[in-house]
């Protein structure tokens, strides 16, 4: 491929443009265009490098006739018709790898918080109130982790755990994925053992909602809840009701099944079950920055970047 241009639909760390085009690389940036007028010139480009400002459909690829990659800076490709780009021959590229080791952090950064109470606490502090009981913490140590979805995500969760004295379970779909860090069970196991739980997951047709009422009644003891993958995969108002019974004891969410559907909407309406995680204490809610770090911004661009010059040095590009 010679000269190749390169469409940027979304804004993304400056080293990709930098170091690929060192190699030869052209690039074209329209970061304000709708999706129906960058159909209408996708046809020139080689490649394209996204977020997720806009679907890579069916509709989408067959108008990119020229198209070579698709290089999403991120982890998710639930924006992109993954099998269809492959029956055109397209390369896939994503970073999962670059904002790992933030998501694992974040974690255990919400957790921590909710557990021992400390952004109450301090708040309470702040105003004058000193409540040493009533802030009481439940520690980590002796706890079991139930991970779901062992890939980039949840091996990294598992292996900050390794120094806190906790057991760390996980239930995937691909067998054979226990390592140092972690032991892979059933689902039935995870729930039948688990303290808190983790979700690590892809968003597919198959993880929408897959923590329901169903998940949450089989769960033999009252768990902590993480999220930090996508919000469809918790049913907020099965939640809700968990909470408001306490067998769910506190839930960490950076992402809410809300989203999609105008978020600054939803968040200033009144949606009872919104309104509720927003305003109870046994609820951390954070606008979806796990994978959102100075660091990560760097190292989701430069794995883009390594894994194009790969493809090349293959020949496949």
């Amino acid at each position: 491929m010679q000269s190749p241009l390169v469409l940027l639909i979304d804004k993304n760390h400056p080293l990709i443009v930098e170091q690929l085009s060192e190699k030869g690389f052209r690039f074209e940036e329209d970061y304000t265009s709708s999706y129906e007028e960058i159909l209408q010139k996708i046809h020139r480009y080689d490649g394209i490098i996204i977020r997720s400002r806009i679907p890579i459909d069916a509709k989408f690829l067959d108008a990119a006739t020229q198209l070579k990659f698709i290089a999403r800076v991120g982890a998710g490709m639930e924006n992109i018709n993954c099998s269809y780009a492959e029956e055109k021959g397209i390369h896939l590229i994503h970073s999962p790898e670059g904002n790992r080791d933030s998501v694992a952090e974040h974690v255990l950064g919400m957790l921590l918080i909710l557990m021992n109470r400390l952004f109450i606490s301090s708040e309470e502090v702040k105003k004058g109130i000193w409540l040493r009981e009533e802030n009481r913490g439940d520690e980590l140590m002796g706890k079991t982790f139930g991970i779901i979805g062992y890939g980039y995500m949840g091996n990294a969760v598992a292996k900050r755990l390794s120094g806190f004295g906790v057991k760390v379970i996980f239930h995937d779909i691909l067998p054979n994925l226990s390592n140092e860090y972690a032991c892979q069970v059933s689902l039935e196991t995870l729930q039948e053992e688990a303290d808190i739980v983790s979700i690590h997951l892809p968003q597919t047709p198959e993880t929408r909602y897959i923590i329901d009422e169903e998940f949450i009644s089989k769960m033999k003891k009252d768990f902590y809840l993480v999220n930090t993958a996508r919000g469809i995969h918790v049913k907020t108002s099965a939640l809700v009701d968990a909470l408001k019974l306490g067998k769910v004891k506190g839930a960490c969410l950076d992402v809410l099944e809300y989203e999609k559907a105008s978020f600054e909407n939803v968040l200033n309406g009144d949606n009872p079950d919104l309104q509720y995680l927003l305003h109870s204490e046994k609820v951390i809610v954070t606008p979806h920055i796990g994978g959102w770090t100075v660091q990560s911004k760097i190292k989701l661009a430069q794995f883009i970047v390594d894994k194009i010059l790969k493809l090349i040095e293959k020949g496949s590009l």
